[in-house]
């Protein structure tokens, strides 16, 4: 099987290590024509993990996207919400026939408000039948220290998300399949709002007691999202374990880690830092600011009981102070 990726971040060169440290070659598609020169000169990501290093002899680089798609049997989309659709548009309507996509983005494609099926379906006429998701509990950065990780791969077909993830099954990265790819894919923005707000909450000075209490309710906030879409996402099969690693899990990991750029995005807000500075401090993107404002559309027609993510997204969009924010949140907890 020939996979393509399209990104050049950090979770993109996490999924192009463990696809290449498992004997496959790649097609690599990267913006940038500098960074693309740098990896074939010194042989790692200059940006973003350099300490994962390839063999030239593996990867086909090009800043073409479409020569990547047209060379590719499984594209692994990996590149920031808010970027998607800017990278995807310059494709012919036509260019995902035959392919299957693996979706590695972790949020909602702000400009439209859809997620990453959604808009390949409206504007490439492309089935969901051929669409899977990966994603964690997984940093980039542990995955470049070959500390062992889980990944896993949604699809509405369990044996055809296996016929990929074994791909991606490394000594250090095992994976997993489910059925629930609406789903996983809304716990994922979830969880970067709810990680921003632990930021918050860690900035403003709370402690572990308050944060084990306070993602416990996100836990719970986050089951009452996920079942009120059911109707539409899963409707032969609503047994899902929410407690499972790709929903409670990742949420976890995002809130706690000092890797997670949404939970060091939020500290700098609870320290009083503005969103503007907070963004240009960060020189990445925290998937949870967009997430928030996403989510709450979202929610406009499906009126799921969410005031955490609410309140986030007043602190964020609406200059509600981050203190003051957080005090309504302590009346929601128990």
């Amino acid at each position: 099987m020939q996979f393509g990726i399209i990104g050049g971040g950090s979770w993109a060169t996490a999924l192009a290590k463990i696809l290449t440290d498992n004997g496959n070659s790649i097609n690599w598609w990267i913006r940038n024509e500098e960074t693309i020169s740098l990896i074939k000169k010194r042989r790692h990501n200059p940006h973003y993990l350099s300490v994962a290093y390839f063999d030239p002899s593996q990867l086909f680089l090009s800043n073409n996207i479409a020569e990547v798609v047209d060379k590719s049997e499984v594209l692994v989309i990996a590149i920031p919400s808010a970027f998607a659709i800017d990278a995807l548009s310059t494709l012919p309507k036509d260019a995902l026939k035959g392919k299957q996509v693996v979706s590695a983005i972790k949020g909602i494609l702000p400009a439209t408000n859809e997620l990453l099926n959604e808009y390949l379906s409206r504007e490439f006429d492309f089935s969901i039948e051929d669409y899977f998701s990966v994603l964690g509990p997984c940093h980039a950065e542990e995955v470049a220290a070959e500390k062992l990780s889980y990944l896993t791969f949604s699809g509405i077909h369990e044996s055809r998300a296996y016929d990929i993830a074994r791909y991606f099954q490394t000594e250090y990265l095992n994976t997993v399949v489910n059925h629930d790819v609406m789903g996983v894919q809304y716990a994922a923005v979830l969880k970067n709002i709810y990680a921003l707000g632990a930021g918050i909450a860690h900035g403003l000075d709370y402690g572990d007691n308050f944060l084990s209490v306070y993602i416990a309710n996100c836990a719970n906030e986050m089951t009452t999202f996920l079942k009120s879409i059911l109707p539409v996402t899963n409707k032969e099969n609503p047994e899902i374990n929410y407690s499972a690693s790709v929903y409670l899990g990742d949420l976890l990991v995002t809130c706690y880690s000092l890797y997670s750029r949404n939970r060091t995005f939020g500290n700098m807000i609870g320290k009083g830092y503005s969103v503007k500075a907070a963004q240009l401090e960060l020189s990445m993107v925290a998937e949870g600011y967009n997430a928030s404002k996403c989510i709450k559309k979202t929610n406009e027609k499906l009126n799921a009981e969410i005031p955490i993510a609410h309140t986030i997204y007043e602190i964020l969009w609406e200059q509600l102070p981050a203190a003051e924010g957080f005090k309504k949140i302590e009346g929601f907890l128990f």
